[in-house]
């Protein structure tokens, strides 16, 4: 599975790079009225890619570090809750070797 994995990931890249170096010519990009910024086609690109997939990586991994935490939490209580139980013996059980009961838990 790992192979697969590699073999697309290289393919993705082969084709990223083949895509930049047909469509390396200057663009302008224009951010104010007096304001062009001449850049080549493959860093907008990358550029609005990017300030898509930022924002929501952030607001992934801050969901699932708080989702951990409480997690955590919860299982810290869970714990703290079994703990401080005791665990009354289930059933009486005799013993006909000494004649005595004897109380096991299940």
């Amino acid at each position: 599975m790992q192979v697969l994995r590699t073999i697309i990931w290289v393919a993705l890249l082969v084709a990223l790079a083949l895509f930049a170096a047909f469509n390396w010519y200057p663009v302008d990009v224009r951010i104010w009225e007096n304001l062009v910024l001449e850049t080549k086609l493959p860093m907008v690109i990358l550029a609005a890619f990017l300030i898509g997939l930022v924002p929501m990586w952030l607001y992934h991994k801050s969901a699932k570090w708080r989702l951990k935490r409480r997690i955590a939490s919860l299982e810290t209580s869970h714990r703290s809750l079994v703990s401080s139980q005791q665990a009354e013996p289930a059933h009486p059980v005799y013993n006909a070797d000494d004649a005595t009961l004897r109380r096991t838990e299940p």
